[in-house]
């Protein structure tokens, strides 16, 4: 009995240290990975903007050919003739 109180005890001794080194790295690393996240979350990245300006301009055109028809179907109720 007491060998295998002794041979858990050397395993613990093993493995804890491990253990430890691995949650000082991880409290000695956190302020970095959290910076960057915040960084990466208030920062725009390049592919970011032009996505959001694609949006736009698509959004934009839409609104424009929208108002050509409305302006078309007015016409033509007051009786203009359009160029289309």
């Amino acid at each position: 009995m007491k060998s295998l109180l002794g041979i858990a005890l050397l395993a613990a001794c093993l493995v804890l240290p491990g253990c430890v080194v691995h949650t000082a790295y991880d409290v000695a690393t956190a302020p970095v990975r959290v910076g960057s996240k915040v960084v990466d979350w208030s920062t725009t990245s390049r592919s970011e903007a032009d996505r959001n300006l694609g949006r736009k301009v698509r959004k934009e055109r839409k609104q424009q050919a929208k108002e050509a028809r409305r302006e078309a179907k007015r016409q033509r109720e007051q009786g203009y003739q359009t160029p289309y």
